[in-house]
């Protein structure tokens, strides 16, 4: 792995971590902008053919040149010093890039001891319970530690995210396949056992490179005790790595140790959060079912509202439920979560989450910062934070920041998708592909990515391919109404009237099945039947549709932008103007 520092201009480059600052202040980059940033850097007066530029950046994918210059323009736009960044990047026509800033090497600010800001996955601990019903519980404590580790010394350590890590879960793997895979330079990896109200946890932190063990320990303590072990854990991985501890994370690993919970609300937690990451309908109710247990057997338990806001949130979103009932409950737990536990970044992230679902502009970016500074490893807070900057018409850094999220989560198909839903709102149609497409790898029966994916192709022309992927979405999805939606409007613009017609005749007789209007809307948005697309625009306004975000950037609305009723709609949610494609 490439490192070292190197400084230009007011700009100083991590090459190993591929961080960006700007006198101190990061810059947020997509991975691949990142990558390219480097590469010039270190290549510095010379010139880079766009052949090697193109290898570096995607090995192992054939994409086209404008994928290139799309991130040139990415990271002009990011070195902002000069007129469109040309002060450091020189083009060549018909061969290639040369970074023309002088360049010199500096000396790593990363930590004390002089290394490199480390990046850690924690694999999932194994249960070592009998039975598999214990399997939430191994689950819940794996991520735990995540959360715990992430919010350390965010700018030291890095660490993968939850869904990521769960990948590895029984693995054959050996830790240098699991750190080449994950970029990673450390694995902790550990084991539960329950013994009635106590239980026994190992754990050992494994350095990547040499694959020597720095430490091992063992704990048996009551499961009042669980915030402890995970305190001392945090404090061992910071001195064996060498971090530094600041007074307020050592306030704030002194307060974790001496909390004490209450077991039974505890349990009832995880398993909340074991329903919650099915994504499904019926999971979701459960967790919900679960959370509020748990606020029965102890009513501070702060992470238990967080909880309840992420899944009635989640219900609203994937059009499971009116949005209006929805997002009360959700903000309601989401304001008690952080009234009880104002260090809880999840629980500023759920509240930002259903604040920009709800419309609630004012002060939200702050919600959403004070989210990422709590609890910088939680990614999905990062497409979150993505979708609010779209929304505000701030293209590139909505990119930037899903990118980010991506990369603590690399093996996630949800973030994938995210990824992908992103670009297609920013009519980066190439760059939605490859992220959808990557997610697909991960999970071929995501039916959000298949949605997604036949999205894209519409607008990219590629009609069969678009009919395909909504078919795969509606089989994946056991007949989703999102996903017949999607199929619905592939068929409509292919010209295939009938079979749209029978598929919003299905729709319109779904019963107790909730059908989002802003769906529908699309699929006469996309055959410009702009009548129709307004009267179901304004019926999801009627019931706060949490899609209606991202109104101004959905392609299928763009032949809707210069319509007067339009524009006061845009208006009314909350928009002084149309966003500017």
């Amino acid at each position: 792995m490439v490192s070292g520092q190197y400084e230009f201009g007011a700009y100083r480059l991590d090459a190993q971590s591929r961080m960006l600052f700007r006198e101190g202040d990061h810059v947020a980059l997509p991975p691949k902008v990142a990558e390219l940033l480097v590469a010039l850097v270190q290549a510095a007066g010379r010139a880079l053919t766009r052949e090697e530029l193109l290898l570096r950046l995607w090995p192992d994918t054939v994409v086209e040149e404008g994928s290139l210059t799309s991130h040139i323009s990415m990271l002009r736009k990011a070195l902002s010093e000069g007129p469109n960044g040309l002060d450091f990047i020189e083009t060549l026509p018909k061969r290639g890039y040369r970074f023309v800033a002088s360049v010199k090497r500096a000396a790593s600010q990363a930590v004390a001891s002089g290394v490199d800001r480390a990046m850690l996955v924690v694999l999932p601990f194994e249960n070592f319970t009998t039975g598999e019903r214990y399997d939430y519980f191994s689950e819940g404590l794996t991520e735990e530690m995540i959360t715990e580790l992430a919010r350390l010394s965010p700018e030291h350590l890095g660490v993968i995210a939850r869904t990521s890590a769960m990948q590895f879960r029984s693995t054959t793997k050996n830790i240098a396949q699991i750190g080449s895979e994950l970029g990673v330079s450390h694995v902790l990896e550990g084991s539960v056992r329950r013994l009635g109200e106590r239980v026994r946890i190992t754990a050992q932190l494994i350095r990547v490179s040499d694959e020597s063990h720095l430490w091992a320990q063992s704990y048996e303590r009551g499961l009042h005790d669980v915030l402890e072990v995970q305190a001392e854990v945090a404090r061992a991985v910071a001195r064996e790595i060498q971090i530094k501890l600041t007074p307020h994370e050592q306030r704030r690993l002194g307060s974790d140790k001496t909390r004490s919970i209450n077991p039974k609300a505890y349990e009832l937690y995880l398993r909340g959060r074991h329903f919650w990451y099915r994504r499904t309908e019926e999971g979701i109710r459960k967790s919900i079912e679960c959370f509020e247990e748990a606020l029965r057997g102890d009513p501070s338990f702060a992470a238990a509202y967080d909880g309840i806001s992420d899944a009635h949130t989640m219900l609203a979103c994937r059009g499971m439920t009116p949005a209006l009932e929805s997002f009360h409950k959700a903000k309601a737990a989401a304001r008690q979560a952080v009234r009880l536990q104002p260090e809880l970044g999840e629980g500023y992230a759920s509240l930002a989450h259903v604040r920009l679902h709800d419309w609630d502009w004012v002060g939200l970016e702050s919600d959403f910062q004070q989210a990422a500074e709590l609890d910088p490893g939680y990614a999905i807070a990062h497409y979150w934070y993505a979708e609010y900057l779209m929304a505000m018409g701030r293209t590139q850094e909505s990119v930037g920041r899903v990118e980010h999220g991506r990369a603590l989560d690399p093996l996630n198909s949800v973030m994938n998708a995210s990824v992908g839903m992103i670009r297609y709102l920013a009519h980066d149609y190439d760059g939605a592909l490859v992220a959808l497409r990557r997610g697909l790898e991960i999970d071929p029966t995501h039916y959000v990515s298949h949605l997604r994916v036949g999205l894209v192709c519409l607008q990219k022309k590629l009609p069969n391919e678009a009919i395909d992927a909504m078919q795969q979405a509606v089989m994946c999805s056991g007949g989703a109404t999102e996903a017949l939606a999607g199929l619905a409007q592939a068929h409509a613009v292919t010209g295939d009237k009938l079979a749209m017609g029978r598929i919003m005749k299905e729709l319109g007789e779904s019963g107790d099945r909730y059908v989002s209007p802003y769906n529908v809307a699309r699929v006469y948005g996309a055959i410009d039947d702009k009548q129709r697309a307004l009267e179901w625009l304004e019926r999801a306004y009627r019931e706060h549709n949490p899609d209606l975000i991202e109104l101004t950037r959905e392609p299928s609305f763009a032949g809707l932008h210069s319509d007067a009723k339009f524009r006061e709609l845009v208006e009314r949610i909350g928009w002084r103007s149309v966003a500017a494609d």
